[in-house]
């Protein structure tokens, strides 16, 4: 899970940096920065998630869940490359289902083994 934590770290960023000629990249690039930033905490000090701190990561997945059902695409098909290419809205829902997978793993890995004090 630490693995594809950090894959996912990584594709977060890619995504916030292609954010760059968006209308409304600070929006995006925001959302999909605190994804990056779980899944690194995930992938590089899971022993770091407890307390407070894994309420914030929860907080977080609750956020991620709230912005699938608003951002949900309402194009028929919009999974089809043909649709997604040109609608924006379609782009952007499947934005936050990816960043609600990417944070549903950081969780999942952060619940892994933690170093006992």
């Amino acid at each position: 899970m630490r693995i594809l934590s950090a894959v996912f770290c990584l594709l977060m960023l890619l995504f916030a940096v292609v954010q760059y000629n968006d209308p409304d990249a600070l929006f995006w690039g925001v959302i999909y920065g605190i994804a990056a930033l779980w899944c690194g905490f995930a992938a590089w000090r899971p022993a770091k998630v407890t307390g407070h701190v894994r309420l914030g990561l929860l907080l977080c997945l609750a956020a991620a869940v709230i912005g699938v059902v608003w951002f949900w695409p309402r194009t028929p098909g919009f999974w089809q490359q043909e649709v997604w290419w040109v609608t924006e809205t379609a782009r952007e829902g499947m934005g936050m289902m990816v960043t609600l997978l990417a944070l549903g793993i950081a969780w999942l890995a952060s619940r892994g083994r933690r170093k006992i004090a």
